[in-house]
């Protein structure tokens, strides 16, 4: 199989797809904490811990969304820790996010050696299976790869509309997206810039934790401690790539997905048995490098991004 049969076959955008769900999540979460001003480094250890969470929430016997909404509380009580030392007490937010990581990583390897001392293997659950949506499912190409996933990857692309018209059709999107670009401005017009900031941390944390949960409910039905394996530094250059923007951001999911993808599927070909395969588990981020390069150029950062604001300073 050449390239070109690989970028033309539903497997390969089948398998993008569901690549690049949970890294809708979390890049939707990061781009509601930046969008707030607020640089969320704590995106990797959230997305472990909504990954824990969710699975073993679901192995202890609840139902399948009520561990995504599990997930979804874990995730936002880490971001209202983020968002208290950031917002109120003004402390660091590269140390403050990286210590976040650290935390939720480490209380979830705590939590998972507490509750299941003795397995050598992860327990696995039942997960989210495949829905295929009557009628769509069967276009060619396009029905299998959009209408042929599971419920999870339905709710990350409809909550990019949700948050696009959020952010930019209701007066809480003003409000939050004022908070990055100019904080005083909010506060003169009587609005609390910290609740602000701290809630925008906290529902984007939980929407991180999701796409953790969506790893161990959708993609697999396990957990290791290894599968987040780097998304979250991806999605922080996501938000990036797609310039603020829930739309652009989604497209660049997508790209890096299928450029994942794609590296699987070459390492099958001629190609793969004569190049090293490390050169193709690099090659989706040397891409996403280059194309984050160009993208970058053109992207106008939130302008209070990183900036702490004391109410009544100039």
């Amino acid at each position: 199989m050449d390239l070109f049969d690989i970028l033309l076959s539903a497997s390969f955008w089948t398998a993008a797809i569901r690549i690049a769900s949970p890294l809708i999540f979390a890049t939707l979460g990061e781009l509601i904490c930046e969008r707030a001003g607020i640089l969320n480094l704590g995106i990797e250890g959230i997305m472990v811990a909504g990954a824990f969470a969710g699975w073993m929430a679901v192995y202890s016997g609840v139902d399948l969304w009520t561990g995504v909404a599990v997930a979804f509380v874990v995730g936002a009580a880490f971001g209202l820790i983020h968002g208290v030392l950031t917002v109120p007490f003004g402390l660091s937010q590269h140390v403050v996010g990286l210590g976040v990581t650290l935390l939720a990583t480490s209380l979830t390897y705590y939590a998972y050696r507490l509750a299941l001392p003795e397995v050598t293997s992860p327990p696995k659950i039942d997960a989210f299976q495949p829905y295929e949506v009557p009628l769509l499912s069967d276009i060619p190409l396009i029905g299998p790869a959009l209408f042929a996933q599971t419920p999870l990857t339905y709710l990350a692309f409809a909550l990019v509309a949700v948050v696009s018209l959020v952010l930019y059709r209701t007066p809480l999107g003003l409000a939050l997206r004022a908070a990055g670009e100019n904080p005083a401005a909010v506060a003169a017009q009587g609005l609390s810039v910290t609740g602000l900031r701290v809630g925008a941390v906290a529902v984007g944390s939980g929407l991180m934790a999701v796409g953790g949960a969506f790893l161990t409910m959708s993609a697999f039905d396990s957990f290791f401690f290894e599968m987040v394996n780097g998304r979250g530094w991806i999605c922080i250059a996501l938000v990036v790539f797609g310039a603020w923007r829930p739309g652009k951001a989604l497209l660049g999911a997508i790209l890096f997905a299928a450029f994942d993808a794609l590296q699987i599927r070459i390492q099958q070909t001629p190609l793969g048995a004569n190049v090293p395969y490390q050169v193709f588990l690099m090659m989706p981020y040397f891409l996403s490098i280059l194309a984050l390069i160009v993208m970058s150029r053109r992207a106008e950062v939130p302008a209070a991004l990183m900036v702490p604001f004391n109410k009544g300073e100039r």
